[in-house]
């Protein structure tokens, strides 16, 4: 399973990306908000401190407009990855700017049949919302297993970029089901290290450790 970092900020990507955990970056509007930069100047600046796909976003609404904006966002660098919603403009967008040979991220994806959509269009990564399905009462993970099936039913090469994940369990889940991709925030790749059985053993060995007297260093 390939990992995806959900944020714009330049320090927790490299921190992550020295320690090889880092396949490619996700941002959206929200997150470039957040990270108070210039949507193209940190863009530029993730795609050349990784290799893998970086999302940037178009803000239009209407397919030209889209369209115009991907393209731009495109020239920023050839790892690119150009990120539309998922209405029908999104879609015809998504079908020009893969027609051109530019990587698409088909976005705000919440049913089987929009990633269906999104596969035919021609989409190089489709990005169902695990935790916004769960917030209104919805198994997300059940979204991932229905694109994972029709994806495998017919041969489509859309990769499933299992998208808005909260929680350590919602990558594992996502690994079982055969997601392609998982894109989420540093913090929550950081806590799949945690596990309270490894505190608690660490703890048992260096209280064995004091009691030796000894030092390696």
């Amino acid at each position: 399973m390939k990992f995806f970092v959900d944020t714009a900020e330049i320090d927790a990507i490299a921190e992550l990306n020295d320690l090889g955990m880092v396949d490619g970056v996700t941002t959206n509007p929200s997150l470039i908000l957040k990270s108070g930069r210039d949507i193209l100047e940190v863009t530029r600046e993730i795609c050349d401190l990784v290799d893998g796909p970086v999302s940037a976003e178009v803000v239009a609404l209407n397919a030209d407009d889209m369209i115009a904006e991907g393209r731009k966002l495109a020239q920023i660098a050839d790892n690119i990855a150009v990120k539309v919603p998922l209405t029908w403009d999104g879609l015809k967008t998504c079908k020009v700017l893969s027609g051109e040979g530019h990587m698409v991220n088909v976005t705000l994806c919440f049913s089987a049949n929009q990633a269906l959509l999104a596969a035919k269009a021609g989409a190089t990564f489709i990005s169902p919302f695990i935790g916004r399905l769960d917030d209104i009462n919805l198994d997300g993970m059940d979204l991932i297993a229905d694109i994972r099936t029709i994806y495998d039913n017919y041969g489509f090469d859309t990769q499933i970029l299992a998208a808005s994940i909260r929680t350590v369990n919602h990558v594992t889940e996502s690994a079982r089901i055969g997601a392609d991709v998982i894109t989420a925030p540093p913090g929550v790749i950081k806590a799949l290290a945690n596990h309270p059985l490894t505190d608690k053993g660490l703890d048992a060995f260096m209280a064995d450790w004091a009691k030796t007297g000894q030092k390696i260093l």
